[in-house]
């Protein structure tokens, strides 16, 4: 998937583990970028009227001629630059194993070979998770209940690029610039508590869930009679009744998206009043944010909800939830009866992918979620050089400079709130490739062969270094992702973009290809991730992060009426006879594929002063743009995948993000789609909201 949207010396047994994994594996050592320059002309399918199908005019013969590799849920360009990073991040990896001892190049490759050394994890069972376990176990009333809940709060790193908010601990906790002080940090409280990815998963009625949740209390006896449980049965049907509990508590996932609604200041004495039946203090005082006079509350109903239900339910089963949700996190680093259950839940049953990830893939990621810009500090010193950094931010100045000129330009838009488009455009922090500093992982400390210590210790670490922020300046230019990952994302709170190295890269950004393709391909990608700052989100934030709208009634009137009809046009939208696109839980990012592309193609024409391009390889400037745009979202995925993207995604699936180019009116032109054709839109139905 094309994104748009957060653990070491080593022993003889380690090394043997280390080489054992790299003979079986690729180097990645010589491993280039293969993607030839220009577009895939073997990939597209010609007998396709563009006008009826874009998408397969652009990508039809790579779509009938790809098969999905066993251990994905999904494949296309952005899980192939995944994979090609993920090769070159384990060559770092291994390399930084023969550093020096307590260095933290050592850190990343002891735990990385922590992870790899299943004989090692086989052997300590359930032994290195035990005093997690008894902790639980020896929990005697709720107070102990609550403070148990707090000790294991921890930082949603993933907050910062969703709205979502799942973690599978009763709560989470993102730090951030406050919404209604941009001077200081505030802590923000996030629904939790599930172990299926959204609410519906447990309440919709259709015959596809009921079989999933069957699959799941399945899942949970599993995993309670490997830990050795004797009526595993019984108390998985406690687990997942508490579950549904908490799932009927919880925002739907659009409500989650409203920021209005999750503005929510309470102070601590708030919570007992609002949220009554966790004992409170006893939960903060564990969580190390007693001193905390204020929080967010996001989700104020689910906090409530979840509550009381810490007050209503037996202790017995929240023990029970409680050690389920400690083995079924750390899977990964326990036995591989753990890991194999886990896989087959999440990664067969919920994305219907067959085959796990080989135990190095596995290890590069949990190496990257530990030490991340640790990683990324050696990935962006190799492989994004500061003539690549100087390029992109040359095009990013070109699409800001196209966006003031389409601000300038609309008719309905008030001076007034063109002059706050324009401050904000002014002060859009902009990072590209990699953060201007790192973390500093001195105090984080990684064990040689303690796979699931170094996994705790690194998550508390995180935790840790979010609490640190409190009572000091706001650091707009802190990133929310790695530079070796495929991704880019837009902070409105702090009115800053990320585009990481890893992104950056052919065939999304190619400098051999004209400005066209690359404007059509990465070009929008970096238009949308600007357009985010004056979305249906982003309007609401000012040009501090402050949550302040800047738009007179009059604009902010007609920007609902174009997001309205842009979240019907995608309603209408049916991958499966029944299941549609939700238009409102994607207009978003809707909103800023069109945003992004519209200034994208602008940008391309500024280039060619102001004509179009030259042709090349027998396709027109203009094209070009287009073809490189679909070709970009170029993806397929398993039906298993796909439909849970759609429930839980506040994005919609490639195919119909590519299909965004039916509200410009230069793709007719380029292309000739005409009235009968099945993406024709008449003028008046296109949506031109820039």
């Amino acid at each position: 998937m094309k994104p748009s949207q957060n653990l070491l010396a080593l022993g003889a047994a380690l090394a043997v583990a280390a080489s054992a994994a790299m003979a079986q594996t690729p180097s990645a050592q010589d491993l280039a970028n293969t993607y030839p320059p220009g577009l895939d002309l073997a990939g597209m399918d010609k007998a396709v009227k563009p006008g009826d199908d874009f998408f397969r005019y652009a990508n039809g013969h790579w779509l009938a001629t790809t098969e999905i590799p066993p251990d994905r849920s999904g494949w296309g360009i952005g899980a192939d630059l995944t994979e090609l990073t993920n090769r070159r991040t384990q060559d770092l990896i291994q390399t930084a194993a023969k550093a020096a001892p307590g260095t933290e190049a050592r850190k990343i490759g002891d735990y990385y070979a922590s992870y790899l050394d299943e004989a090692k994890i086989e052997s300590l069972g359930l032994k290195p998770l035990q005093p997690t376990l008894s902790r639980i176990a020896a929990i005697k009333d709720k107070k102990a209940l609550a403070g148990e809940f707090g000790r294991e709060l921890r930082a949603d790193v993933d907050a910062l690029n969703s709205t979502n908010f799942y973690t599978d601990h009763l709560f989470g906790l993102w730090v951030e610039q406050d919404l209604n002080d941009t001077r200081r940090y505030a802590p923000y409280l996030l629904q939790g508590g599930l172990g299926m990815p959204d609410r519906d998963y447990y309440l919709s009625a259709t015959p596809r869930m009921e079989k999933i949740r069957a699959a799941y209390k399945a899942h949970i006896a599993k995993v309670l009679e490997l830990a050795g449980h004797k009526d595993a049965q019984a108390e998985a049907q406690a687990v997942y009744d508490l579950e549904l509990k908490i799932a009927q508590a919880h925002a739907p996932r659009v409500e989650s998206e409203d920021v209005l609604k999750a503005n929510n200041p309470w102070t601590r004495t708030d919570f007992a009043r609002k949220a009554p039946g966790l004992d409170w203090t006893a939960f903060f005082t564990a969580a190390g944010l007693e001193k905390r006079p204020r929080f967010i509350v996001w989700h104020p109903k689910a906090t409530a909800g979840e509550s009381a239900l810490v007050a209503s339910q037996p202790l017995g089963v929240w023990k029970s939830y409680l050690a389920y949700q400690q083995i079924n996190h750390y899977s990964g680093v326990l036995p591989k009866a753990f890991s194999d259950e886990r896989f087959a839940f999440y990664g067969t049953t919920l994305s219907g992918t067959p085959q796990q990830q080989a135990r190095w893939k596995r290890a590069v990621n949990s190496t990257n979620n530990a030490l991340g810009m640790a990683v990324g500090k050696l990935y962006a010193a190799k492989y994004f050089p500061p003539e690549s950094k100087a390029k992109v931010q040359a095009m990013v100045g070109d699409l800001i400079a196209a966006f003031r000129v389409r601000i300038e330009k609309l008719d309905w838009m008030a001076p007034a709130t063109k002059k706050e488009a324009e401050r904000k455009l002014s002060t859009l922090k902009v990072g590209v490739g990699y953060p201007d500093h790192w973390i500093d992982y001195s105090t984080l400390k990684i064990v040689p062969g303690d796979a699931l210590g170094n996994a705790q210790r690194a998550e508390l670490f995180e935790y840790r270094r979010n609490l640190a922020k409190f009572g000091k300046p706001v650091d707009r230019g802190e990133w929310a992702m790695t530079p070796q990952l495929v991704n880019a994302v837009n902070l409105p709170v702090r009115n800053a973009l990320n585009f990481p190295a890893a992104i950056l890269q052919a065939p999304y950004f190619d400098p051999r290809n004209p400005v066209a393709m690359n404007l059509g391909a990465t070009g929008a990608t970096i238009g949308h991730e600007i357009s985010h700052s004056f979305d249906d989100q982003g309007a609401m934030f000012n040009a501090d992060g402050a949550l302040k709208n800047w738009w007179t009634p009059s604009d902010l009137a007609h920007f609902q009426a174009s997001g309205k009809a842009l979240a019907e046009q995608y309603s209408k939208y049916h991958p499966f006879p029944d299941l549609a696109l939700n238009g409102e839980q994607i207009l978003s990012e809707n909103i800023a594929d069109i945003a992004g592309l519209n200034a994208a193609y602008d940008a391309y024409r500024l280039a060619n002063a102001g004509k179009e391009g030259p042709a090349q390889q027998g396709f027109s400037g203009d094209q070009q743009f287009f073809l490189a745009f679909s070709q970009s979202w170029r993806e397929t995925r398993r039906e298993a995948a796909l439909r849970q993207a759609i429930v839980t995604d506040g994005h919609a699936p490639e195919e119909y993000r590519a299909d965004t180019v039916r509200n410009m009116d230069a793709w007719y032109a380029a292309f000739g789609a005409r009235l009968g054709e099945k993406l024709y839109l008449a003028p008046a139905e296109r949506v031109r909201i820039w």
